[in-house]
């Protein structure tokens, strides 16, 4: 067979480039599908940086924003006087005249026991507490036998919390004794630190405190298993609007890695404190199962707290002492409290053995300081 010089040509040219060009073909097909996945990917990749960031944006404002109020069964928001609280299933026999008579009451407690500058101390005690021998009469004896704090008894508040306690104290202690009522619950016996309704019973002191404020009034709110040994209202600090006692005193009144203890704290009535009160009890949601002391020590350092201008300060455990702090000097300490003793018994005889240390220093040592 004879082919011509053209076709062979031909021919060659094909054999030779047949190789790159079925190659080379299907490349350049898939080059634009490849493009478009790539810009898929690069999507894909800029919208989850996107979240991301979004993400952490919100976590950073999420402080910023106060929570909304939501209900909590039987919690509710404190206004400036506060109802008593009722669960949904409950028929209680408390009536519009009953609330009333609760308000008058009031008023007329917080008006005869506040000082020219409508302070008032507050404290709070349950049946346990009320009992014969019990933390109220070692808490009312500290008053009789301190340094100039008999005087300020006049100024006391108790607020009981069954009906038990507010018979005790009406005895002992008339005139300056408010029942607190709290359908549904009952707080008559001892109640541990965080067991049972020792939270709801934390809560529901925050609430009422937190309504003094709308009504005008400062308070030095302090737990009832304390004793005054000495006056503490010289020593706290000038132009500010919350001080807290705290379980462990660094020697730096403003540093907030002092852990709060709600236990003890004079607090001052304005728009801050009321807003933080607010912020405070609401904060409750956000940390379920926690109860006011241990919330106190999440949002301290909130931005809210610090947009709303709340000048909050720790105080000094050299004045108000605990047993958490083992070297508390009696020469020196205003007031002691008995944290950090677990039960009622334990409270009652390390506060006893106080007294009896007091006694001894009075009788040996001048007093006048």
């Amino acid at each position: 067979m004879i082919i011509s010089k053209k076709t062979a040509a031909s021919f060659n040219t094909t054999v030779n480039n047949g190789s790159g060009g079925l190659e080379s073909q299907p490349l350049k097909h898939m080059l634009p599908q490849l493009q478009a996945k790539w810009r898929e990917l690069k999507w894909i990749a800029c919208l989850l940086g996107l979240t991301v960031l979004l993400s952490l944006i919100v976590y950073h404002l999420a402080s910023l924003v106060q929570p909304l109020p939501l209900p909590l069964p039987q919690i509710s928001s404190f206004s400036a006087f506060v109802p008593p609280l009722i669960t949904d299933k409950q028929k209680p026999n408390y009536t519009e005249t009953s609330e009333e008579e609760d308000r008058r009451n009031l008023a007329r407690i917080l008006r005869e026991a506040s000082t020219e500058e409508k302070t008032v101390i507050v404290t709070m005690m349950n049946q346990a507490y009320a009992e014969r021998n019990s933390t109220f009469d070692v808490f009312l004896e500290g008053f009789r036998v301190g340094n100039g704090t008999e005087r300020l008894l006049r100024h006391v508040v108790v607020v009981c919390l069954d009906k038990k306690a507010y018979s005790r104290c009406v005895e002992v202690f008339p005139r300056r004794c408010f029942f607190l009522r709290t359908a549904g619950i009952d707080f008559s016996g001892e109640r541990l630190f965080m067991v049972g309704d020792n939270l709801k019973m934390m809560w529901r002191r925050t609430e009422f405190l937190g309504s003094l404020l709308k009504l005008g009034y400062n308070f030095l709110f302090t737990d009832m298993d304390t004793l005054w040994l000495r006056d503490p209202f010289p020593r706290f600090i000038a132009n500010v609007d919350f001080q807290i006692a705290c379980d462990h005193f660094n020697g730096n009144v403003s540093d907030t890695h002092n852990y709060a203890n709600g236990g003890f704290k004079f607090v001052i009535a304005n728009d801050r404190t009321v807003e933080f009160y607010k912020y405070w009890y609401e904060s409750r949601l956000r940390f379920p199962g926690k109860n006011e002391q241990d919330v106190t020590n999440k949002i301290k350092d909130d931005q809210y707290i610090k947009k709303i201008g709340l000048k909050m300060r720790f105080l000094d455990a050299t004045h108000v002492g605990n047993f958490c702090q083992p070297n508390w000097d009696i020469t020196k300490v205003c007031v002691m409290h008995g944290n950090c003793c677990i039960g009622q018994d334990n409270k009652l005889k390390d506060l006893r053995q106080v007294l009896e240390d007091w006694t001894t220093y009075l009788s040996n040592e001048d007093p006048k300081r």
